[in-house]
């Protein structure tokens, strides 16, 4: 692990930093880019995502993919946590600090909103970023797009009705647009560049070469990584600082909430004794958020300046930190962890 990747906390804290501190000194360029946008999903950002996963794409191998079915541990764990667990949890959470905890510092209105945001959040399992949290704890990457694709599969036909029944809203619109270009950005276009790069790498059948390949773009996912991460920070940096109390009292049910699923996973996961390679992926796709829709779907049914809106703003970041230590976490315990398991 070279410099760069074993700072990689550091450089990301940097970019909080950098990213709020620039946001309020020169709005200008951040709400520019801002702007570049359908349903959503900011094309900038969409290409830095793309830096962030090529790599990993690259990695994967179709011909070992139908292997997958093999070991349906890993499926069967990242489906139960993300659609039977993680969506109910996140509810009750929210409900608890907001009508509990929380009620005399918030108005019933505003934490009802909050409370939605959250549970659109807990019901949108991550699509895009999983592939670098994959990558940085060396996941199989096979085994990684099949969890992404199936979660991608059920969320068509579940993400409606678990927001309908949480919500208590009977008129849940799923905004296919944000859903499908989300998909087509983040794993589709990827995935064929990748799987071409590797047919054309692999002429000679030297896989010497693709891992050198790959060697030479893992620096520029990190730099995605980070230009994401300032990207992120600074559209919202004014947010930030103009209701820092709210910002800190979403974010408290929100940490409780991605700490306790990812352990809730981790230890399943272990039970199950599912490899360190498959039971990585399988623990931050339960962990992390599809931030995209759940924001979308915030606007739409509460507005751009809801309550419901900045709870899932806020879940994009607190996100990216706490992966980095959950990914940190994994890594040291990745020895203990696969004896645990033998």
């Amino acid at each position: 692990m070279g410099l760069f990747e074993r700072y990689l906390t550091v450089w990301v804290g940097l970019a909080i930093v950098a990213g709020v501190v620039l946001g309020n000194l020169a709005p200008e360029p951040f709400a520019y880019i801002a702007q570049w946008q359908y349903a959503q999903v900011n094309f900038v950002i969409a290409i830095l995502i793309w830096v962030m996963i090529y790599p990993m794409m690259v990695q994967i191998d179709f011909s070992s993919v139908k292997d997958v079915g093999k070991s349906p541990k890993g499926l069967v764990l990242t489906v139960v946590i993300n659609w039977l667990i993680k969506p109910f949890t996140m509810a009750l959470l929210g409900w608890l600090f907001f009508r509990g905890f929380f009620a005399d510092w918030v108005d019933p209105q505003t934490a009802t909103e909050y409370i939605a945001g959250m549970i659109l959040l807990g019901v949108a399992p991550c699509t895009a970023m999983v592939f670098v949290w994959s990558q940085l704890t060396k996941g199989n990457a096979n085994y990684t797009l099949v969890q992404v694709s199936v979660n991608d599969l059920i969320m068509v036909v579940a993400f409606a009705p678990i927001c309908a029944l949480l919500l208590g809203v009977s008129d849940i619109q799923v905004p296919w647009e944000t859903l499908l270009l989300s998909v087509l950005l983040y794993v589709v276009f990827p995935l064929v560049a990748g799987v071409l790069t590797r047919k054309h790498l692999n002429k000679q059948h030297d896989e010497q070469k693709i891992a050198q390949f790959i060697a030479k773009l893992k620096p520029w996912s990190m730099v995605g990584l980070i230009a994401t991460v300032l990207l992120l920070f600074g559209f919202q940096a004014q947010t930030i600082l103009a209701q820092p109390q709210h910002i800190l009292l979403i974010s408290i049910p929100l940490l409780i909430q991605t700490y306790g699923i990812f352990f809730i996973a981790y230890y399943a996961a272990r039970k199950l004794r599912l490899s360190h390679d498959i039971a990585a992926p399988a623990c931050m796709i339960s962990t992390s958020n599809f931030f995209e829709l759940a924001v979308a779907v915030a606007i739409s049914l509460f507005g751009l300046h809801s309550g419901a809106a900045l709870a899932t703003v806020v879940g994009v970041l607190v996100e990216v930190p706490v992966m980095l230590s959950l990914v940190a976490f994994v890594n040291r315990r990745r020895e203990k962890y696969q004896q645990q398991i033998q």
